[in-house]
């Protein structure tokens, strides 16, 4: 027997046939699940038991609801409410029922050289105004922990947009 082989430095990294080697198993793995003829609820039982579980874990909650709301036709210059916001809040209401949901509110401007702050001719002052106007009708409904005001950073005509985003279960102890 020849020693001189052992001595010799591979010809591949190690970490390299490693990683064949796992990319060769997920391979396996999903033709495993493709194929037609397997028994998927027996796999799933199989797979189960293999890390030590007896059955699927039950499903706590519904999937987030998704939406989007807007109060439109805001007059040039103003961020003055243009109707009652009982819509959206009865709609911002509904929606915060799961926990796990934030209310993001966007205010935003047309543009134009007309719909700007009166006092300081910005049109992100009066995006940030009308965002907040909503935002403090919404505050009857809406806990300010599960609340986000911003402006849109392009002009998308004299409106605030709702929208709703998943946030995550929230931690213990929080609200």
């Amino acid at each position: 027997m020849d020693m001189a082989r052992f001595d010799e430095a591979p010809a591949r990294p190690l970490w390299l046939i490693t990683l064949a080697d796992l990319a060769l198993l997920l391979v396996g793995f999903f033709v495993l699940i493709q194929s037609r003829q397997l028994d998927r609820q027996a796999l799933a039982r199989g797979l189960r038991a293999g890390f030590g579980v007896s059955a699927p874990a039950p499903a706590t909650r519904e999937p987030m609801p998704l939406g989007i709301a807007a109060m439109l036709n805001f007059a040039p210059g103003s961020a003055a409410l243009p109707s009652r916001p009982d819509g959206l809040v009865a709609w911002a209401e509904a929606a915060l029922r799961d926990p796990r949901v934030l209310l993001t509110v966007t205010g935003s401007t047309d543009g134009s050289p007309s719909d700007v702050d009166p006092l300081t001719r910005s049109a992100a002052v009066l995006a940030a105004d009308r965002a907040r106007a909503i935002a403090v009708a919404l505050a009857v409904a809406v806990p300010s922990h599960r609340l986000l005001v911003r402006t849109s950073g392009r002009p998308q005509g004299r409106r605030v947009s709702l929208s709703l985003g998943y946030a995550g279960v929230p931690e213990r102890g929080h609200p």
